[in-house]
């Protein structure tokens, strides 16, 4: 199989190289010159800095006759007159069904010390384009998510999309994690974006578990690393995700969180030279949320389909701060994590008076929506223990 991906890999080269020289640096934006009119926005080149050392790129702008360009790593050894190399094809993944099980980085590398990753056929495009609106199938089809806070209160369907809004220190994470390991899906890609370099081990051995990780795949991008490298690792998620969408297989999308997304894309804005908007965030903000949280839902006709729960890092606790407003008005509903319910130490922290599935109705039996409380055999979470108030008949103890 590793042969195979050499000579797969050989039969994608180019047959010649465009280049172009770094005439000018300024923090972490690089000024490319005399290859202005072979680069367009989203376009990657390689620089080659002292040393040999190859640096990723992406095209992000142009100032006159200069392309701007901003780095996947450091900038150390970069200077002016260092040579820029054009890639001469769209950044794609190869994705293989033995990614099941293992955790790759941005850039669609292994991150896991456990060998290489084998290549598939198809090109996936990092930045695809959702399914035409009249030829996706109907959202249908109940989802277990493995929560019966979840299941029973905010039932999901397939290819539905959810959001978990909530301040930091809710249990978000925890809650996802919960998801992962007793959700009844076929396979689960998750996206962590922007994340504590120390809870990425924790999450994967502590939360997700052996078994919960054997039909995963994780994509992995710090709050250490550049912007770039956190955008494209929710670019990287969804790309894996409508892999196995095609493959006629149901998945959940598990991304956390959307937020750091969004500030990674407001770096990126403001370093181009776009105006601060609400908060900071420039308009480029509000137009990729759309294009990223679209590419979740129901597949083509004969396909499976994506159901994506994406976190929301509330900031200040307002839930009508930009990034949650536009999400909110995006997404089939919102799960709402009230601090003052965990504060009192009962988790899944879920506000229910204040959280919505939109397409519950749909989901939901006669004997259901009368109030039936059928319970699927590894719902986790919820044991109920009196009071009027659905909020206090939540309870920290996980047992069935």
């Amino acid at each position: 199989m590793l042969i195979d991906n050499l000579i797969s890999s050989v039969g994608r080269m180019a047959d010649h190289v465009l280049h172009g020289r770094i005439v000018g640096v300024l923090g972490m934006m690089v000024e490319i010159g005399g290859v202005q009119r072979a680069l367009s926005v989203g376009d990657r080149v390689t620089i080659i800095a002292r040393g040999d050392r190859r640096v990723p790129a992406e095209i992000v702008g142009f100032k006159g006759e200069r392309a701007l360009a901003m780095p996947f790593g450091t900038l150390d050894g970069v200077g002016l007159g260092c040579r820029a190399e054009i890639a001469q094809t769209d950044p794609v993944i190869y994705p293989h069904e033995s990614w099941l099980g293992r955790v790759v980085g941005s850039m669609g590398e292994p991150i896991d010390d456990l060998g290489p990753l084998n290549a598939g056929q198809i090109a996936y495009p990092l930045r695809n384009a959702p399914p035409p609106a009249h030829q996706r199938q109907r959202v249908a089809g109940k989802i277990d998510m493995g929560v019966r806070a979840l299941n029973q209160f905010l039932t999901c369907c397939q290819g539905q999309r959810m959001g978990i809004f909530a301040g930091s220190g809710v249990g978000k994470s925890v809650l996802l994690s919960m998801i992962a390991r007793y959700t009844s899906a076929d396979v689960i890609v998750i996206g962590l974006i922007g994340e504590r370099g120390r809870e990425v081990q924790d999450f994967i051995h502590d939360d997700l578990g052996p078994e919960g990780l054997a039909r995963s795949v994780l994509v992995v991008a710090t709050s250490d690393q550049p912007p770039l490298m956190r955008r494209q690792a929710a670019y990287l998620t969804l790309s894996v995700a409508e892999y196995f969408r095609d493959q006629g297989k149901n998945v959940l999308c598990l991304m956390d969180s959307v937020t750091r997304f969004a500030m990674a894309q407001r770096e990126i804005g403001l370093s181009v030279g776009e105006p601060p908007a609400s908060k900071g965030y420039t308009p480029s903000v509000f137009a990729e949320l759309p294009r990223l949280l679209e590419r979740a839902g129901p597949g083509l006709r004969g396909s499976g389909s994506i159901t994506g729960l994406f976190t929301v890092l509330v900031e200040g606790d307002d839930h009508n701060e930009p990034i949650s407003d536009a999400v909110r008005g995006i997404l089939d509903g919102h799960i709402v994590l009230e601090r003052a319910i965990a504060d009192r130490g009962r988790y899944p922290a879920i506000n229910i008076l204040r959280s919505v599935s939109r397409v519950m109705p749909g989901c939901n039996n006669d004997d259901e929506k009368r109030g039936g409380r059928p319970r699927p055999a590894n719902a986790r979470g919820l044991r109920g223990y009196g009071g009027n108030d659905p909020a206090r008949r939540l309870s920290p103890r996980l047992g069935p």
